[in-house]
């Protein structure tokens, strides 16, 4: 495959990873939270707990704007402000179990969208989406 060739499969393979996703992200309207609480909440239990100013970081905002979806969060119990111990001027931001439940319920729901559309593939399709799953996985380390 030559350069021209490669650089068209990326473009292809770009256009329809992201139409993939907005499909799916229709699926996060029954969580009941905006995109970008949803996606600090996916971020704090992925990778938290984190200061506010890691996941302002991380989710590419400013600190003021996190502080407003966090306190969003924090009003709705799906997330919690503990100071760290011995340390209490620093406060992680961390998960509730119900956000964790909420985060979940979620992803249930887009693994489900996403297995209504595989069920119209045939076997062999299915199988070869497989094999591409698995190449995408090693390009993603």
């Amino acid at each position: 495959m030559g350069e021209g060739e490669t650089r068209e499969l990326a473009a292809r393979l770009h256009s329809t990873a992201i139409r993939l996703l907005r499909t799916l992200r229709r699926e996060d309207d029954g969580s009941g939270l905006s995109a970008p609480r949803l996606s600090a909440l996916s971020v704090i239990v992925h990778a938290g707990p984190l200061s506010l100013n890691a996941l302002a970081e991380a989710e590419q905002v400013r600190p003021p704007t996190m502080s407003r979806i966090v306190e969003a969060l924090v009003s709705r119990g799906l997330v919690a402000r503990r100071a760290k111990p011995g340390d209490r001027r620093t406060i992680a931001i961390t998960a509730t179990d119900e956000g964790l439940r909420l985060l979940e319920a979620g992803r249930e729901r887009r693994v489900r969208a996403l297995v209504a559309r595989l069920d119209v593939l045939a076997d062999s399709e299915r199988r070869a989406l497989a094999r591409g799953v698995e190449i995408l996985e090693r390009l993603a380390r």
